[in-house]
């Protein structure tokens, strides 16, 4: 039996996600602080960015703004992924969650592998605060029966690869500009779960500069 072709559906007939809708929120208030739209105008789009269900929806909110009409810029690069034998199989840090929750947030320092465990459970790892002491951090997700959520800095590099079964493995893509900005592998399964990791908004890594000045500075003196 001969299956029918079935084509992708328009991008304007998508479902809009979060980050569609922050994209269009982050438009509209450019737009506000250039005079382009009155306070009431603002409101009321932001009112129906709020609502609305497709990403052709959001559109309508924009289509007369300048913004709406530039291409994003491309990344200066794409992160690849570590060596087999550049990250160690061991984990420097194991955030494990049974029947109970597990928290790792704040400021603290993450180490080139992470292994995060959620049966039953739940399992947040939040890196927006924390020291990146290495520039690639593996973090392998593992949720059974559970849910493991992931957040990183706007200014670090996203990516991952997994799957689900009966579950949902969900990873944001994201490309730092910086060349020497961290990057972030999340590798796992969902098993009957959630896995997702994703930006986290208004969060950058501010010791970025620091660091590429450090490296610099070691460049310098080992020449001299």
């Amino acid at each position: 039996m001969d299956l029918q072709k079935q084509t992708a559906p328009p991008v304007t007939e998508l479902r809009a996600s979060d980050a569609d809708r922050d994209r269009i929120a982050d438009m509209l208030r450019d737009a506000l602080a250039e005079g382009r739209l009155t306070a009431d105008e603002h409101a009321e789009r932001v009112e129906g960015v709020l609502n609305a269900k497709t990403v052709g929806e959001l559109e309508v909110f924009v289509q007369d703004l300048p913004a709406a009409h530039q291409g994003r810029p491309a990344p200066a690069y794409a992160p690849r992924r570590p060596a087999e034998d550049g990250i160690p199989q061991q984990a420097d840090e194991n955030v494990v969650a049974v029947f109970s929750s597990a928290t790792r947030r704040g400021r603290w320092r993450a180490g080139r592998r992470v292994h995060a465990y959620s049966v039953f459970g739940s399992v947040e790892i939040d890196l927006s605060e924390a020291v990146f002491e290495y520039q690639q951090v593996v973090i392998k997700a593992v949720s059974v029966f559970g849910d493991v959520q992931i957040r990183v800095p706007e200014n670090v590099s996203l990516r991952g690869t997994g799957g689900g079964v009966l579950g949902n493995f969900e990873v944001d893509t994201l490309d730092a500009t910086d060349p020497d900005a961290p990057v972030v592998y999340v590798d796992g399964w969902a098993v009957l779960g959630n896995v997702e990791a994703r930006p986290k908004r208004g969060k950058l890594v501010a010791d970025i500069l620091d660091r590429v000045q450090r490296k610099l500075d070691r460049h310098v003196r080992k020449h001299l």
